[in-house]
């Protein structure tokens, strides 16, 4: 059974190495900031929970358990507030968007930064 445990641990450390790894090519990829904060924050989420889960499999114990159950839970919700604080502030910086995406929220938010002018949505294929 430990035996089992072990390659389970260290596969889920190793997944969670690789999403970090594929967050880090598309921090250096994507060409906005508003995707490269995504892939930052789906990382954070996605990567930390196997890599911690993997720890817990090799070395199993109560005090163990609860120690990774609240470092997930503190985790991703510190993580998905701090990802959306990073990516409102770049929107209400200006920061600009990629110029196939669409703003939706700029009609509703006068203070935006943004151009006064109204955007218009792409026309669907």
């Amino acid at each position: 059974m430990t035996e089992i445990l072990t390659v389970l641990g260290n596969v889920l450390i190793v997944a969670g190495a690789l999403v970090f790894a594929t967050a880090a090519l598309g921090v250096a990829r994507f060409r906005d900031a508003y995707m490269r904060v995504s892939a930052v924050g789906t990382a954070g989420g996605l990567g930390i929970v196997f890599v911690v889960t993997g720890a817990l499999l090799l070395q199993p114990s109560v005090s163990n358990v609860v120690k990774v159950v609240l470092i997930i839970t503190i985790h991703l919700i510190t993580s998905a507030v701090g990802t959306m604080a990073i990516a409102r502030a770049a929107y209400l910086t200006g920061t600009p968007l990629e110029r196939y995406a669409f703003d939706e929220l700029a009609a509703d938010s006068p203070t935006s930064g943004r151009d006064p002018e109204p955007a218009r949505k792409p026309a669907a294929d």
